[in-house]
């Protein structure tokens, strides 16, 4: 069953450039993971310290693939400093 996700990431004041080089960080290697369908990370146009990664994953294990990866180990250990609200939610396509 695929698995697609939408997580937000407010930056704190000041800090969305180092949120940016973080998130930024993960695209090329997720997107070379087994079972990425897609993935990418957005930086909202009118409002530079909200950012969005949409992620799609083949299946659960894809995922636990994903969240046990080096890149993904990066990213959880650094971006707390920088982030001032993270949520996800997980999606259902229709149709």
């Amino acid at each position: 069953m695929i698995i697609t996700k939408r997580v937000t990431f407010i930056a704190k004041e000041g800090s969305e450039a180092k949120m940016k080089e973080l998130l930024s960080a993960m695209v090329v290697p997720s997107k070379a993971e087994d079972g990425c369908i897609f993935y990418e990370i957005f930086q909202y146009k009118n409002n530079k310290r909200k950012f969005m990664a949409y992620e799609s994953w083949r299946d659960e294990s894809a995922l636990d693939g994903h969240k046990a990866s080096s890149h993904y180990a990066v990213y959880k250990s650094s971006y707390e400093p920088y982030c001032e609200k993270k949520y996800s939610d997980e999606l259902e396509v229709l149709g």
